[in-house]
This record gives C-alpha cells, structure tokens and sequence, in this order.
C-alpha cells in the first residue's frame, strides 16, 4: 500500500519582493486573482480522502477558495525564523549579512534564534512519514517553503539543495510512496 499526496503552493499574499520571513499576512487581490484562474485545474484535487493546510492565513484561504475545506495541521507550518519573522531578506541582509551567509551556508545554524533548516526539512518529512498508507490520495495547501522541504526530504536529496528549488505559488507536486520511500510524480496537463 501506498500514500499519494498532493501539495499545492498557497497562493501570494504580496509581491515577489515584499515577501517576508514567516509570513503570516492573507491573500491579497492578486493572489485571489490568481485562485480563480488555478481553480479549475485544482479543484480536483479536492476529492482527495484528506484534506490539510498549513495555519498560515495564506494558506487557509487558498484552501477554502479552491473548494478543499482543509484541516489546519500544525506541522506543517513555515519554518520558524525567530527574530527575523517578518523581515524580508534584504532587510536581514543589510543589519546581519553574516548571520546571513551562515544560514545559508549551513544547514544546521539557526542565527535568527529560530528553527535550523535541517530541522524544518526533517518535520516536514516526519509529518509526510506519518501520512496512513491507505492507498488513497491525500491534498495539502502549503507555504512554498514547506512544499521545498518535502521535495528536499522525499528526494533524499542534501539539505543544500533546497535553495535550488523554486515553488511558485499555486504549483502542484505530487508524492507517492511510503514512509522514507517516496517518489516525485510528474504529470500531464492531458
């Protein structure tokens, strides 16, 4: 037996360049645009046997808006970014730009007090291992970076490599498998 699960990326709740650290700020009226135009191509996903979100507003909201009635699973919140919630990393690179380069340099560091990237990767895992293996389908709006983990994660793939991948609100990426033994599932738009 195995699991299916579907991530969808929340959708924007600001500007590429207004993003912030642990953003917890709603949808905003280019995001809802966005929802309604990705609608008919996610609602399907709906049917899916469970349906979760992340607790971001963001989240929630995308999840509503596409139909899934979502269950708010703590889990798989962003990963904590202590005193730099809030922030956008121009502004965290221009007060601790070595704090900066060791964040993104290594993994295990957590310079902003917050939650070390290996450790936001591996609760991401422990949430998608935890998942029943009940053959069935599961579907799960998430912030990008939590839906970047569990590529990271699934893939096996080094922590570092979590900074080359980039998820676009509204994207899709399907995980089949079991615990500790997934796969990354590509489909057509046919």
């Amino acid at each position: 037996m195995s699991v299916r699960v579907s991530l969808v990326a929340a959708a924007r709740s600001s500007s590429l360049l207004g993003e912030r650290f642990d953003d917890d700020r709603p949808l905003d009226a280019a995001g809802w645009q966005e929802v309604q135009f990705a609608a008919p191509a996610l609602v399907p996903l709906g049917a899916a046997e469970l349906r979760y979100c992340s607790p971001t507003a963001r989240s929630r909201a995308t999840g509503q808006a596409l139909g899934f009635a979502p269950l708010v699973q703590p889990a798989l919140r962003d990963c904590d970014m202590g005193r730099w919630r809030g922030c956008t990393l121009a502004d965290v690179t221009a007060r601790e730009p070595a704090a900066v380069d060791a964040w993104l340099a290594d993994p295990r560091s957590a310079p902003h007090g917050g939650e070390p990237l290996l450790a936001f990767i591996s609760r991401i895992g422990g949430w998608l291992d935890t998942r029943p293996a009940c053959d069935g389908s599961i579907v799960a709006v998430a912030e990008p970076a939590v839906v970047r983990a569990a590529l990271v994660y699934a893939l096996k793939a080094p922590p570092s490599s979590y900074w080359n991948v980039d998820v676009r609100p509204l994207s899709t990426v399907t995980l089949i498998g079991l615990p500790r033994r997934w796969s990354l599932r590509l489909e057509t738009g046919a």
